[in-house]
């Protein structure tokens, strides 16, 4: 009998932890049982990913509630989401006939160590990917959660990767020494067969630029995810007003599992870009993967000014294909975007730095061309998803005492 093998999280919105797990379990078809359980309300698109990764699928009836939380109400309602859906995993995994189990989980197990250890009591040997930083917050609340987190390791109910280097080095001061030699660094990665398939010629490139309405007199800036604060979606929009003041044939997109709220719409409402910048929903860009990273070849520039990352698979892609990068200083990007060598770098928050970044490359084509190969070549070596997916499906197998 095969062994079993769980991807599982209990929220709806995603992005890229869910591509990353995603990608490994491509690879763990082939010697296991593989079933991904998702709140029932996840969005069609995550749905249709893994249906095309021929994975069973399970739903779960409760999911979390990540919107932000302000007041006590507010805050305990939250609380009694996560319950519910912590209770609706538990009851899952009692009825999982083998065991022992391999469950790979997304959540912060500083959170839902309650959770991670009862699923330990039912036969599962639990993973959890962290992807950036760790928390920050008052003293006594990183104390508890660093006692939380060594609890876990040390009664052997969890097993962890790290997304990146800069987690794996932040992670040294919640991690005993003795632990953290052995987490593994399974990089957020490309697939390069998938890759391969999304790019264009001259002829369809112009087909597709022609498809959404851009001509080939135009300067398309992309950015790809989820338009939220940590993505510097401010920072954007401020970017493209300061631009657009001085040169109009310049046309900014981001590209979205789903439109904002009517609030933040609003908002965008009042930088008084007009045609010059929209959404674009991923299921609008196309109906499979290959369509949506196809969807990359109507820009010129890449950019993502986040506040706060691990590595984008955004971005990786972004580079793959071929697309001069923007992106910030911080956390494990610069493990991928060398300063002017495979990209440009600029701090947080900068909104003037951001426009001078994207009219420098719009300028000069030469470092454009420059930066794009060296990109390409970095991400296809170094960030190939096999490399990663091979770790990952070792430490399941030594998990279980099998043969990796």
């Amino acid at each position: 009998m095969r062994p079993q093998l769980f991807y599982v999280w209990n929220y709806v919105e995603w992005g890229g932890a869910q591509i990353h797990l995603i990608s490994i379990m491509k690879y763990a078809r082939e010697n296991w049982d593989v079933t991904v359980i998702l709140p029932r309300s996840s969005s069609p698109d995550i749905v249709g990913f893994l249906r095309s990764k021929d994975v069973n699928i399970d739903f779960l009836e409760h999911s979390l509630d990540l919107s932000p939380a302000t007041r006590i109400i507010e805050k305990i309602r939250r609380q009694l989401k996560r319950v519910r859906s912590e209770i609706a995993i538990i009851n899952y995994f009692r009825k999982v006939r083998t065991k022992p189990f391999v469950v790979h989980i997304e959540t912060a197990p500083w959170q839902s160590w309650q959770l991670l250890s009862l699923l330990r009591a039912l036969s599962g040997k639990v993973f959890v990917t962290s992807h950036n930083t760790l928390v920050d917050g008052s003293l006594w609340r990183r104390l508890l959660w660093k006692g939380r987190l060594r609890f876990l390791l040390a009664t052997g109910s969890l097993r962890l990767f790290a997304a990146n280097r800069d987690t794996l080095g932040r992670l040294a001061e919640w991690v005993p020494k003795k632990y953290l030699e052995f987490i593994p660094v399974t990089y957020t990665s490309i697939d390069p067969v998938e890759i391969a398939a999304a790019r264009m010629s001259d002829d369809d490139r112009r087909k597709l630029r022609n498809k959404f309405g851009f001509s080939e007199d135009e300067t398309v800036v992309l950015c790809v995810g989820q338009f939220i604060d940590r993505k510097g979606r401010w920072i954007f929009l401020e970017a493209a007003q300061q631009i657009l003041r001085t040169d109009e044939k310049m046309r900014f997109v981001w590209l979205t599992p789903e439109l904002p709220s009517g609030a933040a719409q609003e908002m965008i409402a009042g930088f008084g870009l007009g045609d010059s910048f929209r959404f674009v929903e991923s299921s609008v860009a196309g109906g499979d993967r290959i369509d949506v990273l196809k969807f990359y070849n109507i820009a010129d520039i890449f950019a993502l000014p986040s506040y706060l990352e691990g590595l984008p698979i955004s971005l990786l892609e972004a580079m793959a294909l071929g697309l001069p990068c923007i992106s910030t200083n911080i956390n494990s990007i610069p493990e991928a975007v060398i300063h002017m060598k495979t990209g440009i770098l600029i701090e947080p928050g900068d909104a003037g730095a951001l426009a001078d970044a994207i009219m420098t490359l719009a300028n000069g084509p030469r470092l454009r061309s420059e930066l794009s190969i060296n990109a390409e070549e970095l991400v296809l070596e170094k960030f190939d998803e096999r490399i990663a997916a091979n770790k990952v499906l070792s430490a399941y197998a030594a998990a279980l005492n099998l043969d990796a």
